[in-house]
């Protein structure tokens, strides 16, 4: 293991060029979808070495039930001082594991009330609200996928930025967003560093969600008109938050985006570039991340089974 099993704790630092890069440079689809990637492989590395300190920490506290040979001085040895870190992973796991189970328990809870809320009203694609207070989202549930508005959203807008509204909401649905939203929300409960790309994961759905809503009615300036209104009429109205139902984003660089010609859609920017080159470094951040969590687990098992007596 050796100071390698430190490493997958740091590395999602070598994502945050592209966490910035990614939501300028890439198209919005390419950029989700890497930096979902990314921060998820990256999480699961760091929750990865957290477990094997943890269980070298664990065999060093009095009472343990594991196995006596689990705290052979060349079990604890094999990590840089066992002493501090072996010990410091134990709560930093629990705290890890308590914030995602936060996270998945608010975000199953709040889709619960948002569909709990809508009982009664026809099973239609769009589910109408008698509201005074305007708002408007995509609400998931699998078979029971819909789009939420309020009344007074529908009277704010004209009728071709309602189209532009519902085509918007109908593609977070549709690209599955709130899978994105949470896999970065519980890689940042998994590891701090990672933050970044959650905020820019955040931004880059509603870009890509603005991207499809433009193709669907075929004008751009519609669309960034009715996010634009559709911002401005709900601003200060609460209403279901999580990651299950996309966030607005900036507003601004949502409408200077739209009226700027659509982004091409390029898979992998090219290498000699500053964000081809930033891809590069997160994408060696993430493999080498993988491959020191991989080294770590396998020459601990080694040590383990060779320090259990049969």
């Amino acid at each position: 293991m050796g100071i390698f099993v430190f490493l997958p704790l740091v590395l999602p630092l070598t994502a945050w060029p592209i966490a910035r890069l990614a939501e300028r440079r890439l198209h919005p689809r390419t950029a989700t979808v890497l930096l979902t990637r990314t921060s998820t492989i990256m999480a699961l590395c760091s929750t990865v070495c957290l477990a094997l300190l943890m269980v070298v920490g664990t065999a060093q506290l009095p009472g343990n039930p594991l196995p006596d040979g689990w705290s052979d001085p060349e079990v604890r040895e094999s990590v840089p001082r066992h002493e501090i870190a072996g010990k410091a992973a134990i709560p930093a796991l629990l705290a890890v594991i308590g914030a995602c189970g936060r996270a998945l328990l608010h975000h199953y809870r709040v889709r619960w009330r948002a569909h709990g809320a809508l009982k009664g009203l026809p099973r239609t694609q769009v589910a109408v609200l008698p509201d005074t207070r305007p708002y408007a989202y995509a609400l998931p549930g699998g078979a029971r996928d819909r789009v939420v508005v309020s009344t007074a959203m529908l009277e704010c807008l004209p009728s071709r930025e309602r189209r532009a509204l519902f085509a918007h909401e109908r593609s977070h649905l549709a690209a599955r967003h709130h899978r994105h939203l949470l896999l970065v929300e519980l890689a940042a409960c998994a590891n701090p560093f990672l933050l970044p790309l959650r905020t820019a994961v955040t931004y880059t759905v509603e870009r890509w969600a603005d991207e499809e809503a433009a193709q669907a009615i075929g004008s751009r300036r519609t669309v960034a008109r009715a996010i634009g209104r559709a911002a401005l009429v709900s601003r200060g109205t609460p209403v279901p938050a999580l990651p299950a139902l996309a966030a607005p984003g900036p507003l601004p660089r949502r409408v200077a985006a739209l009226l700027a010609p659509a982004p091409a859609a390029r898979s992998w920017p090219p290498a000699f570039t500053t964000v081809g080159l930033a891809l590069w470094t997160a994408a060696t951040g993430a493999l080498l991340s993988a491959m020191f969590s991989a080294n770590s687990a396998f020459t601990l098992a080694l040590l383990l089974h060779a320090a259990t007596p049969l």
